[in-house]
């Protein structure tokens, strides 16, 4: 079954993502579909679909669904692994953006940072459920606030921070054995126009 969203952690995953032709392939897979079908479709002389394919197919970022006889030859039907696609900062390794390298802790380099990590996490621990056929647990919200002036923007980030500190201290199981830590982090930044 394909993923919502692949989560690619790996470098190497990330590298054979990257090529153009292979973007190109992946994007045309809208729905499973063969190497000639592809060609047809792309422009694309079959030899060279198929070579990418198989790269593709190397990284699990396709999977052959089918095959089917066309003559003496074997057509396999491919799908990509993903709705959509999401690069980790596990693939950066050592490059990737991490919290507790950022001194600031209200820039916007801090909360890009934080929502690396969190994709990081995402990934390995929906990867982690998937493999025990299990689902994964999340809570998210996302909305939007428009301030008149900076100062109720202040005003509202106080209020916010107080809310969730009550909601927390109420909430929070402290060392009980048989509790799950959840992260949770909040960002807020300017919608961008148009």
């Amino acid at each position: 079954m394909t993923a919502t969203i692949d989560v690619v952690a790996d470098a190497e995953r990330a590298v054979v993502l990257f090529d153009r032709t292979r973007l190109e392939l992946l994007r045309a897979l809208d729905e499973p579909r063969s190497a000639a079908a592809l060609g047809r479709a792309l422009d694309l002389p079959r030899q060279r679909v198929n070579y990418h394919l198989r790269e593709l197919e190397r990284e699990r970022l396709v999977e052959c669904v089918a095959e089917r006889a066309r003559g003496s030859v074997v057509e396999r039907v491919y799908r990509r692994s993903g709705q959509r696609y999401v690069v980790s900062g596990a693939a950066l390794g050592a490059l990737s953006a991490r919290p507790d390298a950022v001194a600031d802790r209200f820039s916007s380099d801090y909360q890009m940072a934080l929502a690396s990590r969190a994709v990081e996490e995402l990934g390995a621990l929906q990867a982690g459920a998937a493999a025990a056929g299990q689902a994964l647990p999340t809570l998210s919200l996302s909305v939007e606030v428009a301030f008149a002036t900076p100062g109720e923007r202040s005003a509202f980030a106080e209020e916010l921070a107080d809310s969730v500190a009550t909601l927390v201290q109420k909430y929070h199981a402290g060392n009980d054995a048989g509790a799950r830590t959840y992260r949770l982090y909040l960002g807020a930044y300017p919608k961008p126009r148009g």
